[in-house]
């Protein structure tokens, strides 16, 4: 017997509504969201503990959406996009109860797939899906997506902090809102110190684009249909050999992923400097640590690999990366501006490159005891496994990096457009970044073998 669904709708009241421009962050990934046509929709399942009921976790919902004016926020179509923030309403649940036939984990995936894939009904529909999974009666899994207007990752982090301040029996808290709301951070950013932050930021980028060369690949002699192909290569020789250059040079190990980026890169291509795109969570911004909110911003920075050893490298990418970091707050619309500027000057500049470590929170070096020795380093070497993923029509970069981690492992999962980097080349580059880490582990002194002067083919 199959499952059944029906539809709970749960009244909200909170404090606070009004109607204001989209803030940087807001207005960044709409724009991406609406020139790809892709969802972007964030979140996932959790599995319950035995006994969890459906009323709490109404009672969950009812209490998230009426706290955070992000969960009840919508836009408003016309020039420009606004947000719109209501106080009250209804937002559904959707309860699935599973047959006899069916294993509950499975009804919970193919329910986050759902929701993952249809995009927001963004005028109309609150920002959150939220469905439980029952078996005779009790929640097994609860599956939550989030339009990503409303929220970045660090956002759900805050909201999952946040549920622990809520008192069960009351549906309730005491508690104060942890940060900035979304029409707060709106009218902060339209005051004369936020134009200064953006123009600071933008004469950053600025500064970088009309510095590098304009191109960064030329053109692949194995483009392919659809276009874009993303490749998957999980490496445990990489995550200890980052682990040990990150231990010597005191980095963290994010930047060490940007620098292993980097030479590889500029290795294939024989381009130098290595551009890219990194997200910038801009929760160290006072009151935005705990924001539930959309705050991430992608920044640029240009790391120089010529000359150098890897642990030098590793330096650079710190620097830059941390430029990067504190400019990355900005408007969009004077991003667009300025790349106008730009073209006009210099014709197309090629930066279209997101770099993305979404391992850890924090980065930091690990401890000593954790280390890897030579034997096992070298032994780790043939465990690599690599697979291809998705195909697809469109991304939001000519090249996508995320760096996630795996049981033992790092997952390096490149999507480029086949028709600047051959499906050959993006194994090369995952295999690169691997073996640029690998021989640096254990030497401090390991040079990248990319000359001062190389440019692009093509």
């Amino acid at each position: 017997m199959g499952s059944s669904t029906r539809r709970i709708l749960v009244p909200f009241h909170g404090e606070g509504a009004g109607e204001a421009d989209l803030t940087w962050a807001q207005l960044g990934i709409w724009q991406t969201m609406r020139d790809t046509g892709l969802s972007m929709n964030i979140g996932g399942t959790v599995a319950m503990p035995p006994g969890t009921s459906v009323e709490s976790m109404r009672t969950l919902l009812r209490y998230l959406v009426s706290r955070h004016q992000a969960l009840r926020t919508r836009l408003r179509f016309g020039d420009p996009v606004r947000q719109v923030v209501s106080e009250a309403g209804e937002v559904p649940l959707d309860v699935v109860d599973v047959g006899t036939d069916e294993e509950p984990e499975a009804v919970a995936e193919a329910l986050r797939l759902r929701y993952e894939a249809a995009p927001f009904d963004y005028e109309a529909e609150w920002p959150v899906r939220m469905g439980v999974v029952c078996r005779d009666g009790s929640v097994t899994h609860v599956v939550v997506l989030y339009c990503h207007v409303a929220v970045d990752g660090f956002g759900i982090d805050a909201i999952v902090r946040d549920m622990a301040n809520l008192d069960p029996a009351t549906g309730t808290t005491a508690a104060p809102l942890p940060g900035l709301t979304p029409l707060e951070m709106a009218a902060k950013q339209a005051t004369a110190s936020g134009r200064r932050q953006s123009d600071k930021s933008l004469r950053h980028w600025e500064q970088i684009l009309r510095a590098i060369p304009a191109r960064r690949f030329g053109v692949s002699d194995d483009p392919q249909e659809p276009r874009y192909w993303e490749l998957t290569h999980r490496s445990p020789a990489m995550h200890l050999a980052m682990q040990l250059v990150a231990h010597r040079t005191g980095a963290g190990v994010g930047y060490v992923v940007l620098a292993a980026y980097s030479v590889a890169l500029a290795r294939l291509t024989g381009h130098n400097p290595s551009v890219a795109q990194l997200v910038v969570s801009n929760r160290f911004r006072p009151g935005c640590a705990g924001s539930v909110s959309q705050l991430a911003q992608l920044s640029i920075c240009a790391v120089d690999v010529a000359g150098a050893t890897f642990d030098e490298v590793v330096g650079r990418a710190w620097t830059a990366a941390t430029n990067a970091y504190m400019h990355g707050h900005f408007d969009p619309l004077a991003l667009t501006a300025m790349l106008e500027r730009v073209r006009a000057d210099r014709g197309d500049v090629d930066f279209s490159i997101i770099v993305n470590d979404r391992r850890t929170r924090d980065g930091a070096p690990p401890p000593a005891d954790d280390l890897a020795t030579p034997r096992q380093l070298a032994d780790a070497v043939p465990l690599s496994t690599s697979w291809w993923n998705r195909k697809v029509d469109v991304l939001d970069a000519e090249l996508n990096i995320s760096v996630d981690a795996a049981p033992g492992a790092v997952d390096v999962s490149i999507c480029a457009d086949t028709h600047r980097l051959s499906p050959a080349d993006i194994q090369a580059l995952a295999a690169e970044m691997e073996r640029v880490t690998v021989e640096a582990a254990f030497d401090a002194a390991s040079p990248t073998l990319v000359g001062e002067h190389q440019t692009v083919a093509g």
